[in-house]
């Protein structure tokens, strides 16, 4: 039984395992490449008349060039992005200029936001209209906000008419819209004709669009009717009707609907793919499982920048202003509120120099009520984000989470109370750090729930800079009601 489950768990780590030694031997051959490169160099400065040598050297230089290049052929794109992102920016565009011209297009798509604009800073426009010609329309609007103006004119002009208003229609959309997510090959059918129809039609293709689970039934309007499934499309006779085998759609996404209510339909239904409609029920595209995919890891990982006070995605190996740029305003916002934070302390200087238990004990009342307020918050930005809750339940959760916190405050400060009592042989000691632990922990429920319901209610992103406030309340409010408290029964008891 053990040994399955090793199995299993080194079946589950297999394809990072993958991609890091695909990242080791890439790394490997470019090293032993540049410096193969780097002896030629100092063998033509030393001995340019050395003919033979030379030519040898050059022989040397084409066989690590080759490997090299026929390692990156072998790779998967979004392996090649992988490894891209991890390399500094130097040996990126060295990797980069060994890439094949015409597999440019779909890495590009691979890479993250700040890698992309470091690639693209390094192609001339020739090289970015030939790398964005061989993608889809919805494929070249994803990567249109990082390209020139002069690539995408000629781009634009290099389409055939309908893919050129596609790409238009593509552009149209947010990035947090249906209809960016949204893929135009989709394979519609009538209900009138036979399965034996259908059949052959899907045989006079090349091939099937990917992740092609259902063809859509259209009427004469393109007015969708329903779906047929490829499973039952397979055993169904083929003289049975499509109308008498398809089903409804198990949903219909609208191309102006928000990103997250199809993610949350993909999950709900456990789909493959969905059609798109417009507002007259007009079958414009579909959405697949792997865009879904693709969007959900980009939103959380969003959140998780948010949540952090960080601006956009950053590179790691970026440059050290580009990188300050990017985290310099929550640093500003963070020194204020420590700023603040220490001049409560300040106010109560007179108590801690009487009472020096109190320097030892008050970081275990903002620290506790800090990692409270950031489960509070936690929880309600990712009910927000899966359209659980809304402004209208604050009042019920603000309640629930005082009753959480209300629990949590008696429990552990009452262990935190005991400890203070016997640590520091006093009874109205400890009784102070059990109302303060509960007041902060009270305290930082409450603006779990209102920071993320008041980002919300201004239209910013809830998870925005939310663990850099919620901190900055319970630090300065723990500090403040500890202490406060401390002063008033203890200092002048």
């Amino acid at each position: 039984m053990s040994d399955l489950i090793d199995d299993k768990a080194s079946q589950l780590t297999e394809p990072r395992a993958s991609v890091q030694k695909a990242l080791a031997d890439v790394t490997s051959l470019m090293r032993k490449h540049r410096l193969v490169e780097g002896l030629i160099q100092d063998q033509k400065t030393s001995d340019e008349h050395d003919a033979t040598a030379d030519l040898a050297e050059s022989a040397v230089y084409k066989k690590s060039k080759a490997a090299l290049q026929r390692k990156l052929d072998r790779l998967h794109p979004a392996d090649i992005a992988y490894i891209l992102e991890a390399l500094p920016l130097d040996e990126r565009l060295y990797i980069w200029d060994l890439v094949r011209a015409a597999r440019d297009g779909e890495i590009l798509l691979e890479v993250s936001d700040a890698v992309r604009e470091s690639l693209i800073s390094s192609m001339d426009t020739e090289e970015l209209v030939a790398a964005t010609e061989t993608l889809d329309a919805e494929e070249i609007a994803e990567l249109a906000p990082d390209l020139p103006q002069e690539v995408m004119d000629d781009v634009f002009s290099s389409l055939p008419v309908e893919e050129r208003e596609q790409l238009r229609a593509a552009m149209s959309f947010e990035d947090d819209m249906v209809g960016a997510l949204m893929d135009f090959e989709d394979v519609s059918v009538r209900p009138d004709v036979t399965l034996e129809v259908v059949l052959r039609y899907l045989r006079r293709r090349d091939e099937l669009p990917s992740q092609t689970d259902q063809l859509f039934v259209v009427d004469r309007n393109e007015k969708l009717l329903g779906v047929l499934p490829v499973n039952k499309l397979i055993v169904t006779d083929p003289d049975t009707t499509v109308e008498a085998i398809m089903q409804p759609p198990a949903v219909k996404l609208l191309q102006h609907e928000k990103a997250d209510a199809a993610a949350s339909a993909f999950e709900r239904y456990d789909l493959v793919s969905a059609p798109v409609v417009d507002t007259n029920d007009k079958l414009v595209g579909r959405v697949t499982v792997d865009e879904i995919l693709d969007f959900v890891r980009a939103s959380g990982e969003e959140d998780l920048l948010a949540q952090a006070g960080l601006r956009e995605e950053e590179d790691v190996f970026a440059s050290v202003w580009a990188s300050f740029r990017n985290r310099w305003a929550w640093l500003a916002i963070n020194l204020v509120t420590a700023f603040i934070a220490s001049r409560v302390i300040g106010m109560f200087e007179g108590s801690i120099e009487k009472l020096v238990a109190l320097a030892a004990l008050m970081p275990i009342v903002a620290g506790i009520g800090g990692n409270s307020g950031n489960q509070t918050i936690t929880m309600i930005v990712r009910a927000i984000a899966l359209g659980q809750v809304s402004r209208e339940h604050a009042r019920q959760l603000i309640r629930k989470e005082f009753l959480v916190s209300l629990a949590n405050g008696l429990v552990w400060g009452g262990v935190m109370g005991l400890v203070a009592m016997v640590l520091y042989k006093d009874v109205s000691l400890g009784l102070v750090m059990v109302l303060a632990m509960t007041l902060n922990l009270l305290l930082a429920a409450l603006m779990g729930v209102l920071i993320p319901m008041t980002m919300l209610k201004v239209g910013r992103d809830p998870a925005l800079g939310s663990s850099v406030l919620i901190t900055a309340v319970t630090d300065s409010g723990g500090f403040f009601i500890f202490l406060g408290l401390a002063t008033l029964f203890l200092v002048h008891r």
